[in-house]
């Protein structure tokens, strides 16, 4: 009888431990909701169109004696249209009536957009809204009664629970990948209204505007950017959180287009450090370190050393918390700013100011003629800035990027639109003086892009290669 007790009590931590420490089964969550995740491909058209409005007629040059005779009678509108691939991403279902939430800069500048869905029905996708600044984008196919995702709270997300991402990376269709919660409110270097989930699951290309699931099956992010030296997948993930990607898609689908506030201040964070030396008990806020000039802030009487501790109500724990705060107030909202400022709290009422559109967007629309060629080791075909769009950005010098092929430019974060001011030490001042500053660089040798975005400017950098793969 001893034995057999001495057997019992020696068996069961084994069994407790198997049963606490099981990996866990996450095929209900694909099989119940990976219906809802889609595949999305873009193609980008355009005329072969000279700078006459005319057909380029192949192998005969303008000094020809032919090129008059073949220009009388061709007609304007019979151009070929030629088709590229532009991006391969994913997207997931949000409404059944076909709303499909993805990335922006999976459809960004594409003329038809095919969304191909779990049981292998394909639709043309028509683009309702992109909002470059949080990478986020809208469209719509013609379809009823769709398998759609539920929405989850990624406030409630933990730091080391599980986490499910389902996409089409490298095209291979609703693939699967698992792995935690890194950490939560991530601010990137690039991106001011986005407070990233950081997991380690798996993403590579192809897994853009997919789903990251909890393990109810809930949606809590969109797989977004990963960061990587290679250009593939190092363990480092960062996805949207739903709630930001939903608050854009409401705006989207109502105008096309988000509207946001500003009040004008650059900020910093608030570390221990700076907190004791203001006087604060803790480290929360955004410290203001500049104020521009007959801004929002500037008439409301914010100055510098200010530090934000609510807006509207909202508590500003980290300084990224901010952007988002004000970036989601509607503008020609006055409402009040709780602060800390030489020793004591202060309320101050502010007018929400509306933020300016996109500068590299703006730039783009400006641009008219052939589309430039790919003409560089990085796969970028670049466009030189006039006089008059340089004043418009107040920018002394760029370059910019009106396409891009899939490479290693692409992986590091550059997109279209984007406006290169620097290689390395040196200012961009034209096409070929870049692409000269590019041929001294050997290939496995790393630099620097210095990239206007918008209001944001910053350093990309990248490994170049000869290969663009």
């Amino acid at each position: 009888m001893s034995q057999l007790i001495l057997i019992s009590l020696f068996l069961s931590p084994s069994i407790v431990f198997a049963q606490t420490n099981q990996l866990p089964d996450f095929t209900g969550l694909v099989e119940k909701h990976g219906a809802a995740v889609v595949n999305i491909s873009a193609v980008q058209s355009f005329n072969t169109i000279n700078n006459h409005g005319l057909p380029e007629i192949p192998g005969i040059p303008e000094n020809s004696p032919f090129y008059d005779f073949f220009k009388k009678h061709m007609q304007p509108f019979s151009a070929p249209r030629r088709s590229e691939p532009k991006s391969l991403g994913s997207g997931f279902v949000i409404s059944s009536d076909g709303y499909i939430l993805t990335n922006a800069h999976v459809v960004e500048a594409a003329d038809e957009i095919t969304v191909r869905l779990n049981d292998k029905r394909e639709f043309v996708a028509e683009v309702i809204g992109t909002d470059r600044k949080t990478d986020i984008a809208l469209i719509k196919i013609n379809a009823a009664e769709l398998p759609r995702v539920t929405q989850g709270n990624p406030d409630n997300l933990r730091v080391g629970e599980w986490v499910v991402a389902i996409g089409s990376p490298f095209g291979f269709e609703h693939s699967v990948t698992a792995g935690i919660v890194s950490a939560k409110g991530r601010s990137l270097a690039q991106e001011n209204y986005v407070p990233f989930i950081q997991t380690d699951v798996a993403i590579n290309p192809g897994n853009s505007g997919g789903p990251l699931f909890n393990m109810k099956g809930e949606v809590v992010g969109i797989n977004s950017q990963i960061y990587s030296r290679t250009g593939g997948f190092m363990g480092l993930s960062f996805a949207i959180p739903i709630n930001v990607a939903t608050e854009i898609a409401d705006q989207l689908k109502v105008s096309g287009k988000v509207s946001r506030g500003r009040i004008g201040v650059m900020i910093q964070e608030v570390t221990k450090e700076l907190a004791e030396s203001f006087g604060l008990s803790d480290s929360n806020g955004a410290l203001v370190v500049s104020v521009e000039k007959g801004g929002p802030a500037d008439q409301a009487g914010i100055k510098v050393r200010d530090i934000i501790l609510k807006f509207d109500d909202k508590e500003v724990i980290m300084s990224a918390d901010l952007p988002r705060i004000v970036g989601n107030t509607k503008p020609g909202s006055k409402v009040s700013m709780h602060i800390w400022r030489d020793g004591s709290f202060k309320t101050i009422k502010i007018e929400v100011g509306e933020a300016r559109s996109d500068d590299a967007v703006e730039s783009r629309k400006l641009k008219q003629g052939k589309k430039p060629e790919i003409s560089n080791r990085l796969g970028l075909a670049l466009s030189e800035i006039t006089a008059e769009q340089k004043k418009q950005l107040e920018i002394n010098n760029g370059l910019l990027v009106e396409d891009i092929q899939p490479g290693i430019a692409s992986r590091s974060g550059i997109r279209v639109g984007d406006i290169i001011l620097g290689l390395n030490s040196e200012d961009v001042k034209s096409i070929a003086q870049f692409n000269e500053l590019l041929d001294q660089v050997k290939s496995g040798k790393n630099i620097a892009l210095l990239v206007k975005r918008g209001d944001l400017t910053t350093f990309i950098t990248m490994k170049l290669t000869d290969d663009k793969k």
